[in-house]
């Protein structure tokens, strides 16, 4: 069993135990909704070879689609990334 499937605290019978049996379980819904919608996006890459972008989803086979080659690098984010150093 994972830990997002386990509710502890679910088989209370106080008033304060349901509402917190309740909130743990829509928040495990909430986390199985977002895990499915993480299966079905697509990851962005380039090749190693040929510089070509390659769409990835999670099931399909770790290759470029023009080339072959099976080393494909991570593109970077646009988003802006400020890191605070000491």
């Amino acid at each position: 069993m994972s830990r997002e499937e386990h509710v502890p605290g679910s088989k209370l019978s106080t008033s304060a135990g349901n509402a917190y049996g309740n909130a743990a379980a829509s928040q495990a819904a909430v986390a199985t909704t977002n895990a499915a919608a993480e299966d079905n996006r697509t990851i962005y890459y380039v090749c190693g070879d040929c510089d070509k972008r390659v769409t990835l989803n999670k099931s399909e086979a770790v290759r470029c689609n023009s080339c072959g080659y099976r080393v494909l690098y991570k593109e970077r984010t646009k988003r802006l990334l400020q890191f605070e150093a000491r």
